[in-house]
């Protein structure tokens, strides 16, 4: 076991672990600290605590100090810089006709690097343009191309619930996100319905997932056939899979039908089926396939 403390660089970044060594630190306090991109000023986020060796990529590194007001200075510092950064860099992209979206600017707490994030449809040839950076600013360069949930986890925005987006504000990683979920969840296959800002399936489809999975499996399936508590026959017309309730189309004794409603305990089915999968059209079909994510989503941003 190794004592750390959590440390995240960025609103909603990954944590990572440091070692506290022989400073008294807390949850909340703003540090500096080595990585590999270089000195860094973050926040810790979990306390001291003793984790697993299997846990912690070696090798472990220790806190600097505990940041001053001159480092919180400088930071701010930084933050201004690379407003003027930005806008430096996009003139030289237009410069070169580069087919690429800038997308964030950022310096390493020591200056000795400034990273610039983008998008773009392929490959692009940005030696000239780093050539040109590096004349500028006279420190390391580095170009960093990342996808569209990337870009949406740095930029922010609100999200059809009416909040800010789960990625910009708490989420830390991306987790796998399918179809079946949406499936599971009984919602639209409409690609404009469960696709979130960045074009991908929304990351809050994980979040009822586990629920919605052992809730239908108590339920009957639609179709399925099924016995009242009356006793009466019936086939399943629709489930309340919240409120665990299921409507029947019962057959009477005079052979006319009914709908009726029940509770799930007063009826006797056979154990849900597999859904059948949903007919849809060539080209719904292929805007979905382009939303699943195959990889999980892993975020490009925190690789360092």
């Amino acid at each position: 076991m190794t004592n750390v403390i959590g440390v995240r660089f960025r609103t909603a970044g990954k944590i990572y672990f440091f070692s506290p060594g022989k400073l008294r630190i807390k949850r909340g306090q703003e540090i500096i600290v080595e990585t590999a991109r270089g000195v860094e000023f973050g926040t810790v986020i979990t306390g001291p605590k003793d984790v697993d060796d299997s846990q912690i990529t070696q090798p472990l590194k220790s806190v600097i100090r505990i940041a001053t007001e001159d480092d919180r200075r400088t930071e701010a510092k930084n933050r201004e810089k690379e407003k003027e950064a930005f806008g430096i860099c996009l003139e030289k992209i237009h410069k070169h006709k580069l087919e690429m979206k800038l997308i964030n600017a950022e310096y390493t707490f020591d200056n000795n690097k400034v990273l610039f994030y983008f998008t773009a449809d392929g490959r692009i040839d940005f030696r000239e343009l780093v050539k040109d950076l590096a004349a500028v600013f006279r420190t390391r360069i580095e170009l960093r191309q990342i996808g569209v949930r990337d870009e949406t986890k740095i930029r922010g925005g609100i999200g059809v619930c009416g909040r800010e987006l789960c990625c910009h504000t708490y989420l830390s990683e991306f987790a796998p996100v399918s179809i079946k979920m949406a499936k599971e969840q009984n919602l639209s296959l409409n690609p404009s319905k469960i696709s979130g800002v960045c074009g991908r399936l929304m990351c809050c489809l994980t979040n009822e997932q586990e629920t919605y999975e052992e809730l239908n499996s108590r339920l009957p399936a639609h179709g399925d056939n099924v016995t009242t508590v009356e006793g009466l026959k019936g086939s399943v017309q629709n489930v309340n899979v919240l409120r665990q309730t299921v409507k029947v189309v019962v057959k009477l004794d005079d052979d006319e039908k009914e709908v009726r409603e029940y509770k799930v305990e007063e009826l006797k089915f056979r154990p849900r089926k597999k859904k059948k999968e949903p007919k849809l059209s060539k080209e719904e079909l292929n805007q979905l396939k382009e939303l699943e994510e195959k990889k999980g989503g892993a975020s490009k941003l925190d690789d360092e």
